[in-house]
């Protein structure tokens, strides 16, 4: 056996070597290196399998072992990039090309959304009685409220302090991150529920905004829901979208499982979600500090479209980035 050890020590060092580099820096090895390290690991996975079942010499085959699965990790295991350059890589495109990938599903929660809107806008126009029916129970902000307790509500909370905002925005995280989990996640029942909360959302919206037009209130009734309803809608909408495909997972699977269509989509899901939480974190945001705030209705407009610009630009690179990746895949 010490003639065996002397004959294959040499190739064992200097696996233990390139490992070791590689763990440093995978980068910093060569390419005959790195074949080299291939072959070094297939050969040691011999001598392991020879010192295992003809000799009972422990303390070798333990070493073996851990050499050659220290050289499987390098090998065969992704690279771990650092959790910063990672969490950037996503922020930067990887949210933006995941809802690129589902747009489609995307634009459907979207009109959905509108639909539902248009509908109990003109409705509540037609029978103010139907906003009764559409907005939540509690709501003070009916057809009976005069046009100056609905002024008064639109510029509710502005002198309050931080602390008070600070709770309010975390209150409005968790409320609307619950609405779009909910969202979300009874897609799995085919999408209907996924379908009647976005056209029910859409309701909502429409008949709050007939009330405040059948007062008279235009711009500073849009100046105050769209700065943070940009933000806000478009992550409901993406909440929706994922809901969507989901729903589709189950009812047309493919060639694939139900619960393989489902796992499949529910991967791609997840990256979706991840963005839309740090949607809701900016809407909740704004809707608190900015929404509450002094600022005159023009700046407000100006914000807003601020906004809307950068989603839209933001996603319009998603969008371009998918495209040239399709095209080059090794771009």
């Amino acid at each position: 056996m010490s003639d065996y050890i002397a004959r294959n020590r040499p190739d064992w060092e200097e696996l233990e070597k390139l490992v070791a580099r590689a763990r440093r820096s995978i980068r910093d090895l060569s390419p005959e290196e790195l074949a080299r390290l291939d072959v070094l690991y297939r050969r040691t996975t011999v001598h392991l399998a020879q010192v295992a079942t003809r000799t009972r010499d422990a303390s070798l085959a333990r070493y073996l072992n851990d050499l050659t699965a220290a050289a499987h990790s390098v090998i065969y295991l992704p690279p771990r990039g650092a959790p910063l350059k990672s969490a950037w890589a996503f922020v930067h495109d990887g949210f933006a090309r995941a809802v690129a990938r589902s747009w489609r599903y995307h634009a459907i929660a979207a009109g959905l959304i509108l639909l539902g809107a248009i509908i109990a806008y003109f409705a509540v126009q037609q029978d103010q009685a139907a906003a009764y029916a559409l907005l939540p129970e509690g709501e003070f902000r009916q057809p009976g409220a005069s046009r100056e307790q609905l002024l008064q509500a639109l510029r509710y909370g502005r002198d309050e302090g931080s602390g008070q905002k600070f709770a309010f925005a975390s209150f409005l995280f968790s409320h609307n991150l619950q609405v779009g989990l909910l969202s979300l996640a009874l897609g799995v029942l085919a999408a209907v529920p996924s379908v009647i909360l976005l056209i029910y959302n859409g309701m909502m919206l429409g008949a709050f905004t007939a009330v405040h037009h059948g007062s008279g209130i235009y711009v500073e009734y849009w100046a105050w829901i769209i700065p943070h309803g940009v933000t806000e809608i478009g992550a409901i909408v993406l909440c929706g979208g994922i809901g969507l495909q989901l729903g589709r997972a189950v009812v047309c699977p493919g060639r694939f499982t139900r619960a393989e269509s489902l796992r499949r989509s529910g991967v791609e899901a997840m990256w979706t979600t991840l963005g839309v939480a740090g949607m809701l974190v900016v809407a909740a945001v704004i809707e608190s500090y900015l929404r509450q705030s002094h600022l005159p209705t023009a700046s407000r407009l100006v914000f807003a479209a601020g906004t809307f610009v950068f989603w839209a630009s933001y996603f319009a690179h998603g969008f371009l980035a998918e495209r040239r990746l399709k095209k080059n895949p090794k771009f």
